[in-house]
This record gives C-alpha cells, structure tokens and sequence, in this order.
C-alpha cells in the first residue's frame, strides 16, 4: 500500500509540474548557502521589500542570537554591516518566540557568511602612468596609495589629510590579467556552473583600462586575454558539449538604445518582464549557441568591430557604449531517486532523476565617465557623451537607494539599471571592479569612483539556485528504456526456443554417442590383450640391447682416449697455422697497398683519358662547328660571287648600252650639227630676206605718204571745185580714180601682212632649234658623267671582290690548320703510356692548337661583311634593294632577304627597313614563297624586327602571326621551322597582343612546331612560352589582368610539364619560368594541383639549376598555399 501511495504522489507530479506556484520553492529553486537560513516565503520577502517590519525582524534576530548563544555575538565589518542590519535585499524570515528551534542559534551562526558570500564583491585596479602624465605629473606627488596586503586603498587630497577604503581585493599597476580574474571573476564563473545568476562589472574613469579588464581579446598573448574570454574559457570547459547547453548574446547600450553587436542591422531592441518568473528578457537579440573557444573568438571580434568607439583628448579609443555580454547556460544534474519519490514500479534502482539548473551571467564593459573640459568632446560626441554620463548617473542613484535602504529603487529611469536590476539587489552574485588612474589632475573622478564602489559593497543580494526537473528527457529516458525491454523480452524468449531445441539436439547426440562409446570400449579390450603380448616382446628386446651396451661403452672410452691425443696435436697445429697466417696477412696487406696504388693510379690515368677524349670531342666539336661555318662562309662567299659576277655582267651590259647610246647620241649630235648650219644658212637667207623686206616696207611706206599727201590735196581741191560748181561727170570720174588708188593701197597692206606673218615663223623656228641644241648637251653631258660613275663603281666591285677573295683564301687557310691539327689531338690521345709517366708534369699534348683560338679573324670577316652591306646598301640605296625583293628570279630574291634581314639585326636600320616598305615586302614574301630557303631567310629578318615593339604592333597589325602560323604548317624543314618559332617568341614578349596572337593562332603554330623534335625549335617555343606567362604575370600582379591564363586552352601546360626534364640547359630554364610564372596566376592554380604542375614546381624550388628560379618558385608556392 505505501508502495502505491509513493507511485501515485510520483504520478500527480509529473502530471501537474507548476500546478502551484511554491513548487519552485519547494523543488525548482533552493536557495544557496548565500540565502536565509531557512526557507523565506514571498510573502516575508514582499513585506521586506516593501519595507515593513524591518526593524523588528532585526530586533528579533538580535534578540534570538543573544538568547541561544549568549557571548558569541558576530561582528560585521562597517560595508556589509549596514547593508545587512537595513537593507531589504538581506531578507532573514520573520519568526516569533513560540517557533524558536534549537537550531536557530546554528542557523543565526552562518547568518554572516551567507549575508558575506551574498554581498556585492569589490575590487580595485590601479592603471599605469602614461607618458604624458609621466612628464605632467613629475612635480606633484601621488594622490594614491595602495596597500595590497591590507586591502586598502589611501586617498590623498592633500600633504596633511586622506582617506582610506577597506576593498576585498587591490591590484596595483603591476597585477596580471590572469590574477585580477582569479580574484574577480572566477568565483562567479564557479556559481554560474553550479546553477546561480553572476555579474562581472567594470566601472570608472574613462581611459582607467575597463575594456583592457573586461573585454581583451589577446590575440597575439594569451596572458592579455581579459575577463570575458577566460570566463567563456573555464564554463566551456566546465561544461558538456553532449548534455550541456551555452548559448551568449553580446548587447551594447548606445545613446539609451539597446543594439546587437552580432547582428548589427538590430537597433532598438526592448525589454520585456516575463510575466511567469519576472525575469528580463529581450526578445530579438542574438542567441548564439557555442561550441568551442575558437568560435566565441570569432564572435568577439565580429562585436567588437561593430562596437561605437571614438577619439578623445583622454583616450585614443574610448568605448561609447556599454557593452554587456549575455552568457546562459543550461546544465543537466543526474540525481538518484533513493527515497522513492518519482521512481516508476519495475524499474531498476538506481534510476538517474534529471534536473537542469538554468544559470545566466552579466559581463558587463560600462563606458568611462568623462568630463566635458577634460575629453574635449563636442557635436555628436558630446551627445554621446550626455547619454553615458546619463546612464551611470542613473546606476549611481539605484546603488545609493539600495546602500541607503530606501523605498523606492529608481531601476527604470535608464535600460542600463533595467539590465542590472538582478545584480544589485537581486538574486545575482556580483563582482565589481572600479578602475582607477594615478595622476592627481583626476582625484575628484578617482574619489566619485572609489565612493561609487564603496556603497556598492553595502549591497547584499539574495543568491538563489534554479533548478528543475528535466521531465521531457526523463520521458525520453522512460521510452528507450521501454524499448530496450520489450526487445530484451523478444530476445529471451527467441533464446529460450532455440535453447530448447538446441537441448533436444544434445539428448539426441548423448543417445548416438552411448552406442558409439560401447563399440569403442569392445574393440579397446580386444587391442588391450594385444598391446599386452607386444609388450612382452619389447622386455626381451631390451634385455638384448642392454648386453649389447656394455661392449659398446668400452668402446667408446677407447675413442676418447683417441680424441685426447686428436686434440694435442690439433693445437700444435693451430700455432703453425696462425703463425703462416699472419705471414700470409701482412702479405696480403702489402698486396692490397700496391693494388690500391695500381688502382689509383689507373683511376688518375683513365680520368686523364677521359679528359683527353672530352678535349677531343669539344675539339672535334669545335672543329665541325668551324666547318660548318667556314662552309657557311664559302656557301656566303659563293652566293655573293655570284652575285656580284651577275652585278658586273649587268654593268657591262649597262655600259655596252650606254656606248651604244653615246654613239646613237653623236650621230644625233652630227645630224643636229648639219641641221644648225641649214638653219644658220636659212637664217641668213631670211636675214637678207628681211632687209629686202625692210627697204621695201620703207619704199613703200614713202610711196603711201606721198600717196596720202596727194589725195589729202585731191581732197582739198575736190572741196573746192565743188564750191566753184564743175559738173557731175567730173566728180565720178575724180571718185573712181580714188577707189582704183584705195583697192591698190590695200592689196599692199596685205602683201606686208604675210611677209611679217612668215618673218615671225622664221623666228620661231631659230628659237626651237637653239633649245635642241642646248637640251643635246646637257644630253651629252649626263651619258659623259654616267660613264665615269660606271668605270668607278666597276672599279669598286673589283676591289671588294678582291678583298673576298683574300678573306676566302684566309678562311681556306685557317681550315687547312684545324684538319691538320686533328690528327696531333688523336695522336695524343693514343700515347697513354707516357702520359702514366708524366701524371704531374704538364705535357704539350694539353694544350690547345692555335686554330681554336683564332675565331678573331670569322667575327672580322662577319664584321667585314656587314660593313660592305652597309655600305652597298648606302650606294644602292635601300629602296632598290627592297624592290629587288619582287624579282621574277628566286636567287636574286634570295641575295636581297639575306642582305634586308642582315640589315635588320641593327636596330639603327629596322626603322629605315619599315619607313621604306620593308616588313610589307617581307610579308609578302612569306605568303607567296614557296623556296625553302626563301621561307627560312625572310622568318628570320622578321624575326629581327620582332624585337623592337613598334615593330611588334605593326606586325600584328598587318597579319603577321597568322602568316608566321602558316609558314609553320607549310614548311618541315628545322631551321625555317626555328626562324619562324623565334619571331613568335619574340611576340609573345609583348603583353597587349596576347589575344590577337592567340586568335591568329601564333600560340597554337608554337606548340605544333615543338613536335618537331629538333632542340633548336623546342628550344625557341619554350621561350616562346615564357615570355608569355611573364607578361601575364606581370599585368596580374599589377592588377591590370584578372582571370585564366591564356595558354590554360592550348593545353601548354601539359607540354610544359612533359618538357620539364629535357636535357637542353636553355630550353629546361624556359620551361621552368614559365611554370613559376604561370602558378602565380590565381585562376591557375586548380589546374595546375590537377594537372601535376605542383609536383614540377616543388622539384624546381628544389633541383634548378638557378638560385633565381628557385627562389621564384619558393615564392610562388607561398603565394598560393594550395601547391604546396
């Protein structure tokens, strides 16, 4: 029956868990030794608050104490004294006489340590001198003093009179970080794990170091770390990650708005009452559940970034906030249920009650309180600052109502005493730390501080433990338990049936093994009569021998004897045998000396032999490489023979035509000259001619005066004799006569008309033939100049072609040399037997032949040529042989490219090739040739003046790279395939054509070329190559590109890294620059982990040949971490 009275109370409970609201009181929420000794109502506890019966619960307390323990009256110190005596926050409970227990006086006992542990904690922390106040404060002496192993701390305002603080810790200028936590701070922590409501609060003087307390990240020094990160530090620690729960939210109360420092978009929060428990709550922060320390970290430095700071005359960063981080934690408590409440019937003992103790922590950072004169603030500082000084005025007026017991406690008058509400007076426990400066220019600030702690410390809160059952869990626990039950139960009863079966079998299997061990025992009775008779047998066998064992031991001492003497003689020869062993050593010693010495000096000969024949390759080397240039230079010489040959048989064709016009030009001239003696007679014929003309022009011209004179009187006498009146008759017959005479005078004028018109012709014909003959001798004179300049440059082209023909007997010569020295090498190649001989001495065979060091004379021939192209190129004229480029006949074309791309190795004659139409021709040439040699030369000259960038762009411009890429895929010949593969190259250095270039297909024609095999060409695409990845390099590094590399598409990096080992020096170095710089690029870094180019660069940081290269491939890998 009680068994059942038990589950049915368990029942009611778990049915109706706050069916009654003393439930936490009774269960929920204990009180802790901070508490009242007994357990305080809400009604005691509303009546002291609001402040009835204070003094007499304290008249009664005293008069308790005085009558159960007579003498043993507790004294208080002065602070927590007066909080205790009058505060309404040391609730004690109101009993009367009747309901005195022996233990009260116990009870009254410890009534001082709970009020002691339930008091506000007070500590301060002296700040270092600054540098200013250093050298501001050096006349004055200090207004503080600190005495640490008293607690106390010295106010002095002046030489004669100060003050002193009782505090419950002091730190002085030298404390560390971790010990003013140890001393604040943790103890709080400790509480908050056991399931009590903690406050740590900073306050003081702005610049005094609260945030330097509080909220020190220590990034750089975990000894930095303030007090926020060591609390999260030991309750992260002290915690489950499994069972246990901590969650923060990080607030700052700037200008009396309450703001999320984690997400910053939340501005003006509010604070509600929870109308269950009456506890504050702000709904909208930021709950962020934690995990590990790093995370917190994290969050910190997010809050801080978003925190309000600025610049003042007293701090370079002063807080303009208050900060106040939120810490929850939610512990569950296994407990076991030993007195049967709560435990449900057939379950096991022992059973785990949970219950889960909800503690919350305040840590809070107020910002500094400043004067106006001091901090220089103004506009929206000085804004900031009324809102600061507002707020900490208001905390101020609460501590004093609490310190002074007052009714009424002014909490709502700002959100920062609504937030602290539960530290000062509440159920919170609460660590203050006031920080304060040395210098004495600030002792009315210090003094206001240490008075502001100081009533804090009068402040007693009643600490109260939260606790609850954590039914759901419990449920959850119940419901696995059942399962796991029910699945056990299955289990035993599937074992039993398998049990029974399996002890069906065992009878079955004891039944056939009776049977089996019957015939058994049968046939083991029948072997046993058997073995008896052998046994038998064996006894008389044994007997046998044993006979048999005497002889043989008396043998056996016979052959010891023999073994005795053996050994006698074996020692007397193993002193012979060590003796002529050693003999045989030291000669064997002396041996191996002279075979080391042979063999030492066979090494010393076959290194001399070795050298010898690696001096005879470099020589024979060297001596091909002659030939091969002296019959470059004959092929030159050849070519230029023939050329000037054709030269000389134009000029003498020139010059048999020119005779043939000189000849033309003196017939001409002896026609001309008969023609000027016609004309001259001619011209004397009309001299006469006209002075007949002119007498009769003046014969005439008398005839018609006189002729005019008379009829000017035949007139006169006409105008008369018509006065006079004669006859009509008469009249016409004087008219006709005038007519006949007029038609006369006309018929004259005529006639002088035409013989002026023919004189005038005359004239002109003189003049016409006089400029003929002027224009004859200039004529004359020119063919005349032609011809001298004819005979000296015929002259001149005998003189070079004697000169060639002197450097082509000297080149003959110098050949004839080096043939003849080849037989001196192989000669001393083979007489090894002297040079044993003469290993120290140095031998005549070692040195080199004089041929060898006579490439002076070549680079004069080479330097020699290039003058006499110049110079022919400066008598020609450069435009003549840039049209030669045009002829129908491929030698000529040939002889002009080879003189137009010696030109352009010279960058003094690249721009007069490009001003005269050079590199239009050259291209030209290239898209209609189909002459290999043609192909191969004119690559070469555009090659040339690849290397000047104006150039560069004037080749791209006009197609150049795509006629180069085609040039690649018509021709297979090395050296044309080389020409072409250095012109790219040359391109490629240049970073604004980069996509041009690849849109031509200048990339893709190097990559083909390399497939070629030849190292000359192989060698030219990897320069090719890493010209390009420097200048994207370059451009990306600063700035100008983003993005993949360009050659990523052609598939370079797969040839790049195929060619990483080749044995070519030069073509190795390339390729492994354009590896380094390729990685630089960000964009290239995924296909080049993928593609194995990480391995190559890691080689390369390693195992190049170069200190450069190796240093840039260590500095690429630093740049990208992802390829090491």
């Amino acid at each position: 029956m009680a068994a059942n009275a038990t589950v049915r109370a368990s029942v009611r409970q778990l049915q109706s868990p706050y069916s009654h609201p003393s439930f936490s009181a009774s269960s929920s929420t204990t009180s802790s030794p901070a508490a009242s000794p007994s357990s305080s109502s809400s009604s005691s506890y509303s009546s002291a608050r609001n402040g009835n019966g204070n003094g007499a619960s304290q008249k009664q307390q005293q008069q308790q104490q005085q009558q159960s323990n007579g003498s043993s009256v507790t004294v208080r110190n002065k602070a927590p004294s007066g909080a205790a005596t009058g505060s309404r926050r040391s609730v004690t409970p109101t009993t009367s006489h009747s309901q005195r227990s022996p233990s009260l006086s116990s009870s009254s006992s410890h009534h001082n340590k709970d009020n002691e542990s339930g008091r506000v904690r007070l500590a301060v922390r002296l700040r270092p001198r600054s540098a200013e106040e250093v050298i501001s404060d050096a006349d004055f002496a200090d207004c503080v003093e600190l005495q640490p192993e008293l607690k106390r701390l010295m106010l002095r305002k002046n030489n004669w009179s100060a003050e002193s603080y009782k505090f419950d810790d002091v730190f002085t200028e030298t404390a560390s970080q971790r010990r003013v936590y140890e001393a604040v701070a943790k103890p709080v922590v400790e509480s908050v794990l056991s399931g009590y409501n903690g406050t740590v609060m900073a306050y003081g003087q702005t610049g005094t170091g609260k945030t330097y307390t509080i909220g020190r990240m220590g990034k750089d020094d975990a000894a930095e770390r303030g007090i926020m990160v060591r609390s999260l530090e030991d309750i992260l620690s002290g915690t489950s990650s499994s069972s246990d729960v901590v969650e923060i939210s990080y607030l700052q109360l700037y200008m009396e708005s309450i703001q999320d420092l984690l997400a910053p978009e939340k501005v003006n929060i509010h604070i509600n009452d929870d109308p269950k428990t009456g506890e504050l709550s702000i709904h909208g922060a930021t709950l962020v559940k934690l995990r590990d320390l790093d995370q917190f970290l994290e969050l910190m430095r997010i809050g801080e970034a978003n925190r309000h700071a600025a610049n003042t005359k007293q701090n370079t960063e002063s807080s303009r906030s208050h900060a106040i981080l939120m810490v929850f934690v939610r512990r569950s408590v296994p407990q076991k249920s030993e007195d049967g409440i709560g435990v449900v019937p057939n379950l096991p003992r022992g059973n785990d009650l949970c219950k889960v103790r909800k503690s919350k922590m305040l840590i809070v950072d107020l910002a500094g309180s400043e004067r106006i004169d001091k901090s220089g603030s103004q506009g929206h500082l000085l804004e900031e600052a009324k809102f600061i000084n507002l707020s900490l005025t208001s905390l101020g007026k609460c501590i004093n109502a609490l310190a002074e017991n007052s009714l009424h406690i002014p909490t709502r008058d700002s959100k920062l005493t609504r937030l602290l509400c539960d530290s000062f007076g509440g159920s919170a426990r609460t660590s203050l730390i006031v920080t304060i400066g040395p210098s004495a220019r600030h002792l009315p600030e210090t003094s206001s501080t240490v008075m502001f702690g100081q009533r804090a410390m009068k402040i007693v809160n009643m600490v109260k433990l939260k606790e609850e059952f954590d039914y759901e869990r419990q449920c959850r626990k119940l419901q696995i338990l059942v399962d796991q039950l029910t699945v056990e139960i299955e289990r035993e009863k599937k074992l039993r049936v398998s049990e029974r079966y399996a002890c069906e079998r065992q009878v079955n299997e004891c039944r056939d093994s009776l049977k089996n061990v019957a015939m058994k025992s049968e046939f083991l009775e029948k072997e046993k009569t058997h073995m008896e008779v052998q046994i038998k047998d064996i006894v008389n066998e044994l007997d046998n021998q044993k006979a048999q064992n005497g002889g043989l031991c008396d043998k056996v001492a016979q052959l010891e004897m023999r073994l005795r003497l053996s050994q006698l003689e074996n020692s007397t020869y193993q002193k012979v045998l060590a003796e002529t062993t050693q003999l045989y050593e030291e000669k064997i010693a002396e041996s191996k000396k002279q075979l080391e010495d042979k063999h030492d000096s066979h090494e010393s000969a076959k290194e001399e032999l070795n050298m010898m024949k690696e001096l005879l390759n470099d020589r024979h080397t060297s001596i091909r490489q002659h030939e091969m240039e002296s019959s470059t230079y004959q092929k030159a010489l050849g070519e230029t023979t023939q050329m000037y040959e054709k030269r000389v048989e134009e000029l003498i064709k020139e010059l048999e035509e020119e005779r043939a016009r000189t000849s033309n030009a003196e017939k001409q001239l002896e026609m001309t000259n008969k023609l000027l003696t016609d004309c001259k007679k001619s011209i004397q014929k009309h001299e006469a001619e006209n002075c007949s003309f002119q007498k009769a022009l003046a014969e005439t011209k008398e005839l018609y005066e006189k002729r005019i004179a008379e009829l000017i009187e035949q007139q006169d006498d006409e105008k008369a004799h018509l006065k006079g009146g004669k006859p009509l008759s008469d009249q016409q017959n004087v008219m006709q006569s005038r007519v006949s005479t007029d038609s006369c005078i006309i018929h004259d004028i005529d006639d002088m008309d035409e013989s002026r018109i023919k004189i005038e012709e005359v004239s002109h014909l003189n003049a016409s033939t006089k400029a003929e003959l002027e224009s004859l001798k200039s004529d004359y004179e020119d063919v005349l100049q032609g011809k001298a300049r004819l005979n000296e440059e015929l002259l001149e082209v005998k003189q070079r072609l004697e000169m060639e023909e002197k450097q082509r007997k000297n080149v003959e010569n110098e050949l004839a040399k080096l043939k003849k020295s080849e037989p001196e090498i192989e000669n001393c190649s083979e007489d090894t037997s002297s040079m044993k001989e003469n290993i120290g001495k140095p031998s005549s065979a070692n040195k080199l032949p004089a041929g060898l060091h006579k490439s002076g004379p070549l680079r004069e021939t080479l330097s020699g040529q290039r003058a006499s192209i110049a110079k022919m190129c400066e008598e020609v004229g450069l435009q003549k042989i840039l049209q030669l480029l045009a002829s129908d006949d491929p030698d000529v074309q040939i002889h002009a490219v080879k003189v137009v791309a010696n030109l352009a190795s010279e960058d003094i004659n690249q721009e007069k090739i490009v001003e005269e139409g050079g590199l239009d021709a050259l291209l030209m040439l290239l898209k209609s040739s189909l002459n290999t040699t043609i192909l191969r030369v004119t690559s070469g000259a555009i090659a040339n003046l690849a290397m000047n960038d104006l150039n560069q762009g004037l080749i791209m411009s006009k197609g150049g790279a795509e006629l180069l890429a085609e040039t690649a895929t018509r021709t297979d010949d090395p050296q044309t395939l080389r020409m072409v593969a250095g012109a790219l190259a040359n391109l490629c250095g240049n970073e604004s054509l980069h996509l041009t270039l690849k849109k031509d297909g200048g990339i893709k024609a190097l990559l083909g070329m390399a497939k070629c095999g030849n190292t000359d060409v192989v060698a030219q695409v990897a320069r090719g190559m890493a010209n390009f990845a420097k200048c994207e390099s370059r451009a990306t590094l600063q700035g100008h590109r983003k993005g993949r590399s360009l050659l990523m598409d052609e598939g370079s990096l797969e040839w790049l890294i195929a060619n990483c080992s080749t044995h070519s020096t030069s073509t190795r170095r390339h390729v492994e620059l354009a590896l380094c710089h390729l990685a630089q690029n960000e964009g290239n870094v995924k296909e080049f982990v993928s593609g194995g180019g990480s391995r190559e660069l890691v080689r390369i940081s390693h195992e190049s040949a170069r200190e450069d290269i190796r240093s840039l491939a260590r500095k690429t890998m630093k740049m990208h971490p992802p390829l090491l």
